[in-house]
């Protein structure tokens, strides 16, 4: 072969390798009409999270269902947005909240909107059920998934229609199922363990609420994606309900505790619970 001949592309190695030349027909050895896709693949601007909610906790109780979550967003692991719904209704009957990236959370809410519209638009006198659009949005996350373009977060269903309670998780596998306690994120390990522990079946409103506020606040300790400010939501026989935001009471007294030999045991005086006095 002279230094000015075409090379064997037979020789390269890679069969991912894309040839560079047509070897074939009348055009042989013109540069080949590659797409930019062929060149350079999919978009794949939604494969990484990059704006993203941490847990959301559901829970049944003895006349309803309620869910909770924090406002923040978080940048990598930058707290970059303090103030936003992570919980939304669909519906009379039904609400949802997210973990994950918010923007595929928005788009779902866009579609939600979309699913409700026509549902009333049929005007058949009946509309959805909480455990339909639980189906439905699995059906949605399933499908998503099999593009391998998933939208990339957990989502909680919670509702309440004629006298019965729901409360179910889909995900961005299309995987789902209902219980009566759900929890995603960094609370699946650490909040779930507590929220079945004290569940039962006749739990009242203000316990649950009480329970969901500890668990949150057991999170802000050790999770560092959370926030203290926090919504609460609750569905039952009188509809929906999303509280506005608001802070949990939270106690770091432990963290002025200094351990060496310069810290006197007597420099700290402690009530029962372990809190610093003075």
């Amino acid at each position: 072969m002279n230094m000015w001949s075409m090379p064997d592309l037979g020789k390269f190695s890679d069969p991912h390798c894309l040839p560079l030349f047509n070897n074939y027909g009348p055009n042989a050895r013109a540069p080949a009409p590659f797409s930019d896709a062929q060149l350079h693949g999919p978009k794949t601007n939604t494969q990484d999270p990059m704006v993203t909610g941490t847990s959301v906790l559901g829970i049944k109780y003895k006349d309803g269902v309620m869910l909770a979550a924090d406002t923040l967003l978080s940048y990598g692991s930058l707290a970059r947005f303090r103030d936003v719904r992570r919980i939304a209704t669909a519906g009379k009957y039904t609400i949802i909240g997210a973990t994950g990236e918010y923007s595929d959370y928005q788009y779902l809410l866009r579609m939600i909107d979309e699913l409700m519209v026509a549902d009333q638009l049929d005007d058949d006198g009946s509309s959805l059920y909480p455990h339909s659009i639980h189906s439905w949005l699995t059906r949605v996350l399933y499908q998503r998934r099999n593009k391998f373009d998933p939208l990339w977060g957990k989502y909680l269903v919670a509702g309440f229609r004629d006298g019965k309670s729901f409360l179910g998780l889909s995900d961005l596998k299309g995987s789902s199922y209902t219980d009566n306690t759900i929890a995603t994120g960094y609370g699946a390990y650490i909040a779930l363990p507590l929220m079945r522990n004290a569940w039962r079946e006749d739990m009242s409103k203000e316990d649950a609420k009480k329970l969901l506020e500890e668990c949150l606040r057991v999170l802000f300790y050790r999770d560092a994606r959370s926030f203290p400010k926090i919504q609460i939501a609750t569905i039952d026989a009188n509809g929906a309900s999303i509280s506005e935001p608001y802070e949990l009471a939270t106690n770091w007294d432990v963290g002025i505790i200094k351990y060496g030999p310069h810290i006197k045991q007597t420099d700290f005086v402690f009530d029962d619970n372990n809190r610093v006095i003075q």
